[in-house]
């Protein structure tokens, strides 16, 4: 980790955005987030606060997100992502040098990024279906010295044609179905990863190109803005204990929600499954497991009441 300069008073002096990087990289890989050579250097090589101009610096080099844009109830709809979520993402996706990458989802960070990982032989090409969000990136990659990446405004389900096949699909917005364009632009033996919902757990998978199917090779916890475009899907939210308790449903609803009137007004009762989990024993795939294996069961959602007092 760098050391940072003092100030002739023994004060610390504000770090510089090189000291910031550098640091947000060491603690990446630290914490195993970042495992390859190439990535590390590509986080230490782009300015992220050139992405960020909203942000202070130590708000731009923070392991979390930047939120972007809005809509009018206030949800962020356009986000620079926790940097944990790009380097995994980039991990998955194993990008070299001289390859096609297609990023869907702008912002021009993790443009950035990927430019630098395919090198002055490759190709990256990077779509938004929001004008606001393409014109900032478009910005942003020329003032940081990215004016080759290519900056699109379209409704990516259809995929980028004219710049396919893709040696890499990197979707950076949360996915309910993967269109046929995004396998079909794909090159022989690519590589697709998308932050798929699978009846409400998010996952992001790396998928590669098998013939004419995919197949999974990872899938790690992530969260994302939700697609807009003929790719948005509207979820249902069922309240259960007034804005406390809900139950969401990604396809279908209840046919008779009154039979659930009054289900969580009794005093509660806990049954212990004897199963134990340790401090550091992961189970990110639990949430899967049952979500593929008892499809019939919905997730049951805290709404920010529950979780503003403490509720899990």
């Amino acid at each position: 980790m760098p050391t940072l300069p003092r100030m002739n008073n023994d004060t610390v002096a504000t770090p510089s955005p090189a000291d910031l990087r550098e640091r947000l990289v060491e603690d990446l890989i630290s914490d195993g987030v970042i495992a390859t050579p190439s990535i590390a250097e590509a986080f230490r090589t782009v300015p992220r606060h050139v992405f960020a101009p909203g942000a202070s610096l130590e708000e731009a080099y923070a392991r979390d997100i930047v939120v972007v844009k809005r809509n009018e109830h206030g949800t962020p709809i356009s986000t620079v992502s926790a940097p944990e979520i790009q380097a995994g993402q980039l991990e998955q996706a194993q990008i070299t040098p001289g390859m096609r990458v297609l990023e869907i989802g702008s912002g021009g960070y993790n443009a950035a990024l990927i430019a630098e990982l395919v090198g002055a032989g490759g190709h990256v090409t990077t779509v938004d279906i929001d004008p606001v969000v393409t014109d900032r990136a478009r910005s942003f990659l020329d003032e940081a010295g990215y004016g080759q990446v290519n900056v699109l405004l379209a409704d990516a389900e259809g995929g980028v044609p004219e710049h396919a096949p893709y040696d890499r699909i990197i979707v950076t917005v949360g996915a309910w179905d993967i269109p046929p364009a995004w396998t079909e632009q794909l090159a022989e033996d690519g590589r697709l990863v998308v932050p798929l919902r699978m009846r409400g757990v998010t996952r992001s998978l790396a998928l590669e190109r098998e013939g004419d199917h995919l197949v999974s090779r990872s899938a790690h916890v992530c969260g994302f803005v939700k697609m807009q475009g003929a790719g948005a899907h509207d979820e249902r939210l069922w309240l259960l204990r007034g804005d406390r308790v809900g139950l969401r449903f990604d396809d279908g609803t209840l046919e008779q929600p009154s039979l659930l009137d009054g289900v969580l007004n009794t005093e509660p009762a806990a049954v212990w499954s004897g199963v134990r989990v340790g401090r550091t024993e992961p189970f990110a795939t639990l949430p899967l497991w049952l979500a593929t294996t008892l499809p019939e069961v919905p997730p049951v959602a805290r709404t920010p009441a529950v979780r503003s007092l403490g509720g899990v």
